[in-house]
C-alpha cells in the first residue's frame, strides 16, 4: 500500500514538471510566431514614437501632419492585417512535442506508449516497468524550450533594428511627453469648423532652445511664470485654433519683420526665434503674455597660463584655462616665426623661406564639463626647423556656434632639444640652418667639412659617425642645383643629420634606456598578473642589472641630461646606487609576503625616480667628500664645453665674413690660428688656464677612488686633457 502511495506521488510530481515545462514552452512558441508576424507593426509604431519624442510634428506643416497621419494609420491598418493573416497560433501538441524532442529519447511520447500484447508474462512485465522508469526518470529533466527570436531572415535589412535606434534617440535626447502633444493637436484639428466654435478658441506654444546649450524645451501651455530667461537663438513656435479675428500674436523678440503665419482656416502657426529681450503676447481668450529675457551666448575666453615649457626630450608643455557659456567645442594654438627677434648671424642671415603657421589641436576634456576647464598642451616639436628660435604663440577657442575667443598673443621660444655634445649641437644647429633655406647648403657643406677634417680627435668619439657625416656632405654636393638644394634632397639630408646628432648625443645611454625600460615593464606586468616567485626573482635580477647599465652610462656621459643647472636646487631629488638597492629590495621582500598592493605602489615610486634619474655628486650631498672637487671639475668642463661652443662660432664667422677658402689647407690653418697667435690669443690663454685647473683637479684626487663613477670620472678627465692638448 505504502508503495503504491509513493508511486502516484512520483507519478504527480512528475506531470507537474512536464506541464510547467509544456506551459513555458507554449508562451514561448506564441512569442516566437508574435515577433514573426507582427514586427513590422511594432517597428512602425517604434518609429513613429520616436519621431515624435524628437518634435518631428513641430517643423511640420498642419497638412503634412494630416497625411502623414493618414498614411501612418494606413500603414498600421496594413501591417496589422499582414501580422494576423500570418499568425498561426501554436497548439499543445507542436508545444509537447517540442519540448519532446529536446530529450534524450524523447520520453514523453514513450510514456504515452501501451505494450503491444495484452496480456505479459512476469518477465515481460518487469521490461516493461524498467523501460517506462527509466522514461520517466528522463521526463523529470523536462526544462522549457527557448523561443527563436531570431528575425534576421525575415528582416535581412535590420529595418527593426533603425525603429529601436530612433525610439532610443527619442526617449533619451528628445522629449517623450511631446507624444502627448500630438494627440491634443489631433484633437484641435478636429474640432476645426463648427467644433472649433462649440469648445472655443485655444493655443498652443513651444520654446525649442538651441540644441548647444543643452535646456530642455518648454511647453508655454505648462508655464506658469511670466517673466522667462532664454537662449538667444531659441526657436518659439504659437499654434492658433479658431477664428482669425479671435486670436493674435504679439512680439517684439525677433528683432526684426516676422513671416506670414502658417497653415490656413482654423489653425494657423507663428514661427520666430528670440534675439532680443521683450515681450510674447497671445491675444485673445486664454491668451497669455511673457516676458523674455534674452541670454547672449558670448564667445569662448582662452588664456594662456605662463609660457611655452621644455620637457624631456624637447617636448613643449603650454598650460591654458578656457570658458565658455554652454562649452568649449575646438581650439587651436597658432604659432609664427618671430623673425624680428632672431639673432640674424651664421646660418640665419640670409632671409627663411616661407613656412606655414604651425596649428595645434588643443586637448579637450573626453568627458565633464567643458565650460570652465584648466589643461595643457604637449607636443613635440623638437625637429622643426624654427625649435628653438623666438616665435608668437597664441591660442583659441570656438564653441558651438562658430564665434572664437583668442589670447593674448606672447614671445617666447620654441622648446626644442638640448645637445650637450659639441659636435651634436653642431650638427643640429647645420641641420637648422639648411631647413632655413636650401641655399644655406653649400656654406653647411663647408662646416661640416671643417668639424671632421681630424677624424681621429676627441671631438668624434663614435665609429661611423665620421664616414656619415662625409655621407652628408657628398649628398649635397651631388644634388647642388646652383647655390640651392632642391626640397625632396634638403629634406632628406635634414633628416640624415638629426638622426647624427641623436647618435652622437645619446651613444650608448639609447640602448642602456631601453633595456631598463623593458625590464621595468616586464616586472610591472609580471605583478599585475600574479606571476610566481621564481619569474620575479628573475625579474628583479634583470631589473638590477639594467639600472646598473644606466648609472654606469650616466656617470661617463656626466649626469645624464642636466639643464646646465637652472633647475631650482631645491626641487632636485637625488638618491645614490645604494637607496635605489634598498628600494628593489624593499620591493622583492614586499612580492614575497604576497603584498603586491604595496609592492605595486613602490614599483611605481621606483619609475617615477628612474625617469628622473641623474647621477648624485656625492653620497651625502654638498657636505660630502669631494663635494666641492667634483664642483670644481663640473666648473672646469662646463668652461671646456663653453670654449668648444665659441670656436665653433668663430669658425662660422669665418665662414661668414666671405674665406670659403678653407679646403687644401693643413688643419692647423683651418683651426685659424695664425703664425703671430693675435687671431686666437685669447681662446689659447683660456684654454692653458684650463688645462691647468684640470691637472691641478687631478693631482687633488677625486672622490669614489675604487668605483666604477670614479674610474668613469677619471676617464671623462683624461678625454678632456686629450682634446685640450690637441
Amino acid at each position: 500500500m505504502a508503495r503504491t502511495r509513493h508511486g502516484d506521488s512520483d507519478q504527480a510530481r512528475l506531470r507537474e514538471v512536464v506541464a510547467r515545462a509544456l506551459r513555458r514552452t507554449l508562451a514561448g512558441m506564441w512569442a516566437e510566431r508574435l515577433a514573426r508576424a507582427f514586427w513590422p507593426l511594432w517597428s512602425l509604431i517604434a518609429l513613429t514614437g520616436g519621431a515624435l519624442a524628437l518634435g518631428l510634428h513641430r517643423v511640420l506643416s498642419d497638412g503634412a501632419m494630416a497625411w502623414g497621419g493618414l498614411i501612418l494609420g494606413l500603414a498600421v491598418l496594413a501591417a496589422l492585417a499582414a501580422g494576423l493573416w500570418r499568425l498561426r497560433p501554436p497548439r499543445r501538441g507542436e508545444a509537447l512535442y517540442r519540448l519532446d524532442r529536446s530529450l534524450p529519447g524523447r520520453p514523453l511520447g514513450a510514456l504515452a506508449d501501451r505494450p503491444a500484447a495484452e496480456a505479459l508474462d512476469a518477465f515481460q512485465q518487469a521490461v516493461w516497468e524498467r523501460h517506462i522508469a527509466r522514461m520517466a526518470a528522463a521526463a523529470r529533466a523536462a526544462r522549457p524550450v527557448p523561443p527563436d527570436l531570431r528575425l534576421a531572415a525575415r528582416d535581412p535589412f535590420a529595418l527593426r533594428y533603425a525603429a529601436l535606434l530612433v525610439l532610443t534617440l527619442g526617449v533619451v535626447f528628445g522629449a517623450p511627453t511631446r507624444m502627448g502633444e500630438v494627440a491634443r493637436l489631433a484633437g484641435d484639428l478636429g474640432r476645426a469648423g463648427g467644433a472649433a466654435a462649440a469648445h472655443g478658441p485655444s493655443w498652443e506654444g513651444w520654446v525649442e532652445p538651441p540644441a548647444h546649450t543643452g535646456r530642455p524645451s518648454l511647453y508655454l501651455n505648462e508655464v506658469s511664470q511670466s517673466r522667462l530667461s532664454l537662449p538667444q537663438g531659441s526657436e518659439v513656435t504659437l499654434r492658433l485654433y479658431g477664428a482669425a479675428d479671435v486670436l493674435g500674436v504679439d512680439e517684439s523678440v525677433s528683432g526684426g519683420e516676422r513671416p506670414a503665419p502658417g497653415g490656413g482656416g482654423a489653425t494657423r502657426s507663428h514661427d520666430f526665434t528670440v534675439a532680443q529681450s521683450g515681450r510674447i503676447a497671445v491675444r485673445g481668450p486664454s491668451g497669455r503674455s511673457w516676458e523674455i529675457v534674452a541670454e547672449p551666448d558670448t564667445p569662448p575666453r582662452v588664456s594662456l597660463d605662463g609660457g611655452p615649457e621644455r620637457e624631456g626630450g624637447g617636448q613643449m608643455r603650454q598650460a591654458f584655462e578656457a570658458q565658455d557659456d554652454y562649452g568649449v567645442v575646438g581650439g587651436t594654438a597658432r604659432i609664427t616665426l618671430d623673425l624680428a627677434a632672431v639673432d640674424r648671424r651664421h646660418g640665419l642671415a640670409a632671409e627663411p623661406e616661407p613656412r606655414d603657421p604651425i596649428e595645434l589641436d588643443l586637448p579637450l576634456p573626453i568627458s565633464g564639463d567643458r565650460s570652465d576647464f584648466a589643461d595643457a598642451l604637449v607636443e613635440d616639436l623638437s625637429r622643426h626647423p624654427w625649435a628653438n628660435l623666438p616665435v608668437r604663440l597664441r591660442l583659441s577657442a570656438q564653441d558651438a556656434t562658430g564665434q572664437t575667443g583668442r589670447s593674448e598673443e606672447i614671445a617666447a621660444t620654441l622648446p626644442g632639444r638640448r645637445f650637450f655634445d659639441p659636435l651634436a649641437g653642431a650638427v643640429a644647429e647645420l641641420r637648422r640652418d639648411i631647413l632655413w633655406t636650401a641655399q644655406n647648403a653649400p656654406r653647411v657643406a663647408r662646416v661640416l667639412r671643417a668639424l671632421i677634417h681630424r677624424p681621429d680627435g676627441d671631438l668624434i668619439r663614435q665609429a661611423g659617425v665620421y664616414l656619415q657625416l662625409r655621407a652628408v656632405i657628398g649628398e649635397i654636393k651631388a644634388g647642388l642645383e646652383g647655390d640651392a638644394l632642391p626640397p625632396a634632397r634638403r629634406d632628406r639630408v635634414a633628416a640624415a643629420m638629426w638622426d647624427i646628432a641623436l647618435q652622437i648625443e645619446e651613444g650608448d645611454m639609447a640602448d642602456a634606456a631601453e633595456r631598463l625600460r623593458r625590464a621595468r615593464e616586464r616586472l610591472s606586468q609580471a605583478m599585475r598578473n600574479g606571476a610566481d616567485p621564481s619569474e620575479i626573482e628573475e625579474l628583479m635580477d634583470e631589473l638590477r642589472a639594467a639600472t646598473e647599465a644606466y648609472i654606469r652610462q650616466l656617470a661617463e656621459q656626466g649626469g645624464g641630461d642636466d639643464d646646465g643647472g637652472q633647475e631650482p636646487q631645491g626641487e632636485r631629488m637625488e638618491i645614490t646606487g645604494a637607496q635605489l638597492q634598498e628600494l628593489m629590495d624593499r620591493i622583492e621582500e614586499l612580492m614575497a609576503q604576497g603584498r603586491m598592493a604595496e609592492a605595486a605602489e613602490l614599483m611605481a615610486r621606483l619609475n617615477q625616480l628612474m625617469d628622473n634619474l641623474q647621477v648624485s655628486r656625492g653620497e651625502g650631498g654638498e657636505g660630502a667628500p669631494g663635494g666641492e672637487g667634483m664642483d670644481g671639475l663640473g666648473e672646469t668642463l662646463q668652461g671646456q664645453q663653453d670654449l668648444a661652443d665659441e670656436t665653433f662660432r668663430e669658425l662660422q664667422e669665418r665662414f661668414d665674413e666671405g674665406t670659403g677658402q678653407e679646403e687644401g689647407r693643413r688643419p692647423g690653418e683651418q683651426d685659424g690660428v695664425g703664425e703671430d697667435g693675435t687671431a686666437d690669443g685669447n681662446l689659447e690663454e683660456r684654454q692653458r688656464a684650463l688645462r691647468d685647473r684640470l691637472r691641478e683637479s687631478r693631482r687633488d684626487g677625486l672622490p669614489g677612488g675604487g668605483t666604477e663613477s670614479g674610474e668613469a670620472g677619471r676617464e671623462a678627465l683624461d678625454r678632456a686633457e686629450r682634446s685640450m692638448n690637441e
